[in-house]
């Protein structure tokens, strides 16, 4: 592991921590206990194991992109996590959360869900372990991802539609979690990223370490050794800690992308948001602002504390993007490659794009964090 664990009451820094209603308080409390146990368990750690390459399919592969290489002037390196059954890195947690429900005697995964992964993930985990599953996406992303909404009703999945405030992913978590306080004793909270209430930030970074893992082996199987450097979306953050936690001990340059609308990181300060204490946009009466990104699953007004830790401790950094340059990037990556990008990995690619003159001879290694199948649909209607 080269991420530090947070200290007492999961705090990385001032960030962090268990900002939740009294009654959820021995719940998190009873799901750190079982987490420590479950993670130093080798049945538990060889039951996740067996499902991440037999049924996930890891490990995901790095790609050499030669012909966008050529024409952006350096060396650029995809880490495929949209390769992953289901499509996306969401996956890794759900399946390693799935289990420790299962131990926990839990029979129902809530969850929430933006563009749609992380619920199909939860709605497949669910199915695969043989529970109910309950999934909470805003009315907005409803409309603009119906493609994982069917997916999720087709594995046995009830959605409930969150039509509070912006109707995005926000208020999803707000559904989900109202719904946790009232089912706790039978509800396990599958949470898809890495934010909310301590042990969330440390046990979904802990479950998207494979990423980083592989893909620093990877690397210097490759480049001889680690990239210069390395980059992924940022919305609650889970594919880019899972990924920077791999090279946080090394040289490499680890850069975060948000959406221009939701940079939470470049416009925020800190405040409480679903549990803990993070960069979040708000205005000066402390009242939490809108975010608005061409991606649901970035469309989020904060960032995990963790992200917020390694910014302020400059050993991250965090860079914001356009919808447009997203779209352009969409478009690149899919005609010089033949690999439709989701929406959210975009936003890096447009960052490596746009920054193509001061990256030039580098090595960048780009988490693709998804495929772009769920997106196509809007896509066709905003290029038509």
């Amino acid at each position: 592991m080269t991420l530090a664990n947070p200290g007492p009451g999961g705090r990385f820094g001032e960030f962090g921590g268990r900002f939740v209603p009294e009654t959820l308080v021995p719940a998190c409390v009873e799901l750190e206990e079982a987490f420590t146990q479950a993670w130093v368990d080798p049945v538990f750690q060889t039951e996740l194991g067996t499902l991440l390459s037999e049924y996930a399919g890891r490990p995901s592969p790095v790609t050499e992109c030669p012909t966008l290489s050529e024409e952006l002037g350096l060396r650029l390196l995809l880490k495929r996590e949209d390769l992953n059954h289901t499509g996306s890195h969401k996956i890794n947690n759900v399946l390693g959360q799935g289990l420790l429900a299962r131990r926990m005697g839990r029979k129902r995964l809530l969850a929430e869900t933006g563009a749609g992964q992380h619920g199909v993930a939860t709605a497949t985990a669910a199915a695969l372990l043989g529970m109910d599953c309950c999934v909470y996406m805003g009315e907005v992303d409803v409309r603009r991802q119906e493609l994982n909404v069917f997916r999720m009703r087709l594995l046995g999945a009830e959605v409930r539609t969150a039509t509070s405030g912006s109707r995005t992913l926000k208020d999803a978590i707000n559904e989900a979690m109202r719904d946790w306080v009232a089912t706790v004793e039978s509800s396990y909270y599958c949470l898809g990223s890495v934010m909310g209430p301590h042990p969330y930030p440390l046990m979904v970074r802990t479950f998207q370490e494979v990423i980083g893992t592989e893909a620093r082996q990877q690397c210097q199987d490759l480049l001889g050794g680690v990239p210069d450097v390395v980059c992924a979306s940022v919305g609650g953050g889970s594919n880019a800690i899972g990924i920077f936690s791999g090279f946080a001990d090394s040289d490499s340059e680890l850069v975060g992308v948000e959406p221009a609308g939701g940079a939470a990181v470049g416009r925020g300060v800190p405040g409480v948001v679903h549990g803990s204490t993070s960069y979040l946009m708000q205005d000066e009466f402390g009242q939490v602002l809108e975010a608005e990104s061409i991606s649901a699953g970035l469309d989020y007004p904060g960032v995990g504390p963790e992200h917020s830790y390694l910014a302020a401790t400059g050993r991250a950094r965090y860079e914001s993007v356009t919808d447009t340059e997203v779209v352009e990037a969409f478009q690149l990556l899919s005609r010089t490659e033949g690999i439709i990008p989701a929406l959210e990995p975009a936003h890096a690619l447009a960052w490596v794009s746009r920054e193509r003159n001061a990256l030039s001879g580098r090595s960048v290694l780009l988490n693709l964090s998804g495929r772009g199948d769920k997106d196509v649909g809007q896509m066709m209607e905003i290029l038509a």
